[in-house]
């Protein structure tokens, strides 16, 4: 090696090579000055590695992460680091007084200079929480009226309760939702160069449809899609179907919609107590009923796929995608398992 070559633009592997090369030749005999001419370094390094050598041994000169390790050093301390991811993972911005809806990197900057009077850069920021296991995703939209205590009671209380009283009853529990659809769903993503945003051609018309639909843990699903608003002789229709569909008694879970909590229905529910039990949710928690990610695979794997001309094409598409589905049992089943809903599983 030359001494006109520079060890530091040498990757970090070789040069811990080098750093061994050169304790190995002065422990030979070899004089550190020689040994920093023979190996292209100078011979502060030398003495450096040799000091090194005699403390530790080879094993001390192994290759070692370089740079400042975030969030444990810099300009802010380990316990403001701490600190600062504490306030990001357990709050909002707006709950902190800051500007922000969401948590950015600008928002971060932000938490920190005012928190410890640091200003760093969206860059440094970016590293930062990178260091701290944070990353950028799509949040999940949560009502303010939402009544937190409500939730848990009906998970750890009053679900696993109406599942005692279901099997004591030989019923079936079914989760039911309804839905609007939308000519101009568009969902999925498109290759297309660089900087040029896929245009799709689809009728410049709108119209839409309704549906409604229950299923349970063990695969089976009843549906009716219709025109026009969700009223409640439309909810009463859908239950009288689902009686004459299953046999022995159902257990119809449903959210806190007007038309579940209207008159017409309740009276239904109670002229038919013998074969139907009507249970209401906790209002605002639609991540809980199971029904809702039907209504996804439904927008995404039906709608999402095809481009209707007209409502009776809609209508086609949707009862087509569903029909499919009822001879998925599996499908159905899969949905239960997902993380947030897993509770209702068995």
């Amino acid at each position: 090696m030359h001494r006109q070559d520079d060890a530091r633009t040498l990757a970090p592997a070789a040069q811990a090579h080098l750093r061994r090369l050169a304790v190995k030749a002065v422990r030979a005999g070899l004089r550190q000055t020689a040994a920093a001419k023979t190996y292209g370094v100078s011979v502060r390094a030398v003495n450096k590695w040799v000091a090194i050598d005699k403390v530790g041994g080879l094993r001390a000169l192994k290759l070692k992460r370089r740079g400042r390790r975030l969030g444990q050093g810099g300009r802010m301390r380990v316990a403001h680091a701490q600190r600062i991811r504490s306030l990001i993972v357990g709050q909002m911005p707006a709950q902190l007084r800051l500007p922000f809806y969401l948590w950015t990197r600008a928002a971060v900057a932000s938490l920190i200079a005012r928190e410890y009077g640091i200003t760093v850069s969206l860059v440094t920021v970016g590293r930062y929480l990178r260091a701290w296991g944070l990353s950028p995703q799509k949040p999940v939209r949560r009502a303010y009226e939402r009544n937190d205590a409500a939730i848990a009671r009906w998970l750890k209380q009053e679900y696993p309760a109406i599942a005692r009283q279901a099997r004591r009853d030989k019923a079936a529990i079914y989760w039911g939702d309804e839905m609007g659809l939308r000519s101009d769903h568009v969902t999925g993503t498109s290759y297309a160069p660089v900087g040029q945003t896929p245009v799709i051609r689809a009728t410049g018309q709108r119209f839409g449809c309704n549906m409604i639909s229950a299923i349970t843990n063990k695969g089976a699903l009843a549906f009716m899609v219709f025109q026009g608003k969700f009223k409640a002789p439309v909810f009463v229709t859908f239950l009288q179907r689902l009686l004459k569909q299953v046999v022995g008694k159902i257990y119809l879970i449903v959210d806190g919609h007007p038309v579940h909590k209207s008159r017409k229905a309740t009276r239904f529910a109670a002229t038919h107590s013998s074969q139907l039990r009507l249970i209401r949710m906790p209002g605002y928690c639609p991540e809980l009923n199971h029904d809702e990610l039907l209504n996804q695979d439904v927008k995404t794997n039906g709608l999402g796929k095809s481009r209707p001309t007209n409502r009776t094409e809609l209508m086609a598409i949707v009862r087509r995608h569903l029909y499919r589905r009822q001879k998925q049992p599996q499908v159905i089943t899969n949905l239960f398992h997902e993380k947030h809903v897993r509770y209702a599983a068995s």
